[in-house]
């Protein structure tokens, strides 16, 4: 288990890993069903862009050994939100979701996701990015942010979801 750092003024739901392979990263807690499936972690590089990763454990497999497809998308539904998080500026709901299944990865992989926000509207951010594994391609998805309408503090988004 990974330890966490106190979570940053006016953001009780983000949590920043404070050693482990994961030290720096960040990761929402607010949503159960990611906390439960995860854990699934970003961080912004130097460039601007945003990484996100997890470990395959033994829960992210189907019965064939591979990583479940559900959890896949769901990874990439975290990642979409991270990508994103420079252009949320207040809480968000994903709308439409694609994705294309490319490869397997097993127990132990690190899956590591990247993407780049193609348009930001008013009130729609629209997102793609890939899921790879030691640089081998294994998701693609794209998806659409819906900003929900109740304006929040800054403080209170933070860096997105």
């Amino acid at each position: 288990m990974t330890d966490t750092a106190p979570a940053p003024l006016g953001r009780p739901d983000l949590t920043i890993a404070s050693e482990g392979e994961f030290a720096g990263w960040r990761t929402w807690t607010r949503d159960t069903f990611e906390t439960n499936n995860g854990p699934f972690w970003h961080r912004f590089e130097d460039d601007g862009t945003v990484r996100c990763a997890f470990r395959v454990e033994k829960k992210h497999l189907n019965g064939l050994r591979g990583v479940h497809g559900g959890c896949f998308m769901t990874f990439a539904d975290y990642a979409l939100f991270a990508i994103a998080a420079h252009q949320l500026q207040s809480p968000a709901v994903t709308v439409a979701f694609g994705c294309e299944f490319l490869d397997v990865a097993y127990e132990g992989e690190l899956i590591e996701a990247s993407g780049e926000v193609t348009r930001a509207g008013k009130s729609l951010i629209f997102v793609r990015g890939m899921l790879k594994s030691a640089g081998r391609p294994l998701f693609t998805f794209s998806g659409t942010i819906k900003r929900v309408k109740r304006k929040v503090a800054p403080s209170e988004v933070g860096d997105g979801h």
